[in-house]
Parts: C-alpha cells; structure tokens; sequence
C-alpha cells in the first residue's frame, strides 16, 4: 500500500510533500498560521469559504520563517506578541 503524502509549506515558503501531516493550518492569501481545530477557520471552511487558501505547516517555526503571522483567535498569546514586534518597526 501507498504511503499518502501531506503538502506542507516549508520555511522558505515553498511546498513540498511529507509522510507527516502538518501541525498547524493557514490561509495563504492572508499570510495566517494557525491551529487545525481554529473555531475562525472552521467556521469560514464550513461557508465553502477559504479552502482554496488553505495551506499546512510542520510546525510554527516553519510558519514564522515562511512570512505567516499567527492568528488572532486561536493563537492569542503569540498573535499579541508578534502585534507587540510591529508596532516597533
């Protein structure tokens, strides 16, 4: 049997293929990483919304290197944080 292959975005922001489904999810238009159970995203896939943008992540060092900001919702420790580093530049 196969082994299924998951399409991960890697750290220099270009996809490739894993044997390990990615951790964390994100929307590529809007350049947000987030949780795979985000309360947001679900509720936007479930209008048939957002799918299309949808990309995946090992983990969140990959999505950070990758130019992705965490999300609002699901991420709020490290979405406050990364907000705290824009306001400085």
């Amino acid at each position: 049997m196969e082994k299924k292959l998951y399409k991960l975005i890697g750290k220099d922001g270009k996809q490739y293929f894993s044997e390990t489904k990615g951790t964390l999810g994100g929307h590529k238009g809007l350049k947000i990483y987030g949780r795979l159970d985000c309360p947001s995203a679900l509720r936007h896939i479930a209008k048939g919304q957002y799918v299309k943008y949808r990309v995946f992540f090992a983990d969140e060092e990959s999505a950070i290197a990758a130019g992705y900001r965490p999300c609002a919702k699901c991420m709020k420790e490290a979405y406050l944080k990364w907000k705290s580093t824009q306001n400085n530049k």
